[in-house]
């Protein structure tokens, strides 16, 4: 109308929440834990960003995954940490990783009501020295497994693990069993194998992989020995001990 009024009810909407693409996945090992991520942030067809990490060390025995919303996942990330110094300060030591994933679960489900739009995946080493993962959905329902994906290429990538960790639909040797736990050599060639063939079927993974690796207090770096690209992010090599390794993915 030339008044700048309508002739039918018009409609507003405004969508706080955006898919950033991207991918995570994490295997609990014996006495090892193995978290990973893609670091392409992407929506729809345009890339925003080649690098923007997924994975955050939190302690020296505890790395978080997060996938989904860029921004609420680095605000999230931001505010766990922000828990754990508050407790570090209060304890005089790290928190356990079993309390992290509590912690996490409460204050995801604190937001409930507008939730951080971010699946997050929490790896590491419990008390007793074993490798553990623990998977969230983003109100706080949580549960601990032995391998996990989320993100963009969950699609692709959860069934190659439940294959490859669980062994589903295989049967053993005659004789024989499945291992309960795979070695650590074994679960890096997976994980790498995982993202190889997810950035060859999905537009939203690719450009850079950062995998985190987690050994229970004692245990030998024996299984990436000589690998290019690895960092020691420990802060002391007397207790558990986290590493990085940082891989090329296709950047087209």
């Amino acid at each position: 109308m030339p008044d700048g009024s309508f002739a039918h009810p018009q409609e507003r909407q405004f969508n706080p929440y955006s898919e950033n693409g991207g991918t995570i996945l994490a295997i609990a090992g014996a006495d090892f834990t193995v978290v990973a991520g893609d670091t392409r942030q992407s929506e729809g067809y345009s890339i925003q960003t080649r690098y923007a990490p997924k994975v955050f060390k939190l302690t020296d025995r505890a790395v978080l995954a997060v996938n989904g919303f860029a921004a609420d996942g680095n605000m999230f990330v931001k505010k766990v940490k922000q828990r754990l110094e508050w407790y570090r300060h209060a304890h005089a030591k790290d928190m356990p990783l079993r309390a992290i994933a509590r912690l996490i679960q409460t204050m995801l489900y604190a937001q409930r009501f507008f939730p951080y739009y971010v699946y997050n995946i929490l790896g590491g080493i419990e008390e007793d020295g074993s490798g553990a993962v623990y998977s969230f959905d983003p109100v706080g329902s949580y549960e601990r497994e032995a391998c996990r994906a989320a993100g963009a290429a969950q699609a692709l990538v959860q069934p190659f693990l439940d294959n490859q960790i669980y062994f589903k639909n295989q049967q053993p040797p005659a004789g024989s069993s499945h291992p309960v736990h795979l070695p650590l050599p074994d679960v890096l060639s997976i994980v790498i194998d995982s993202f190889t063939g997810a950035t060859e079927r999905h537009i939203e993974v690719g450009d850079g992989l950062e995998i985190f690796v987690i050994l229970a207090k004692g245990r030998s770096t024996q299984g990436f020995d000589g690998r290019s690209g690895v960092q020691e992010l420990s802060t002391t090599p007397e207790g558990d001990r986290v590493f990085v390794i940082r891989r090329e993915l296709k950047k087209d």
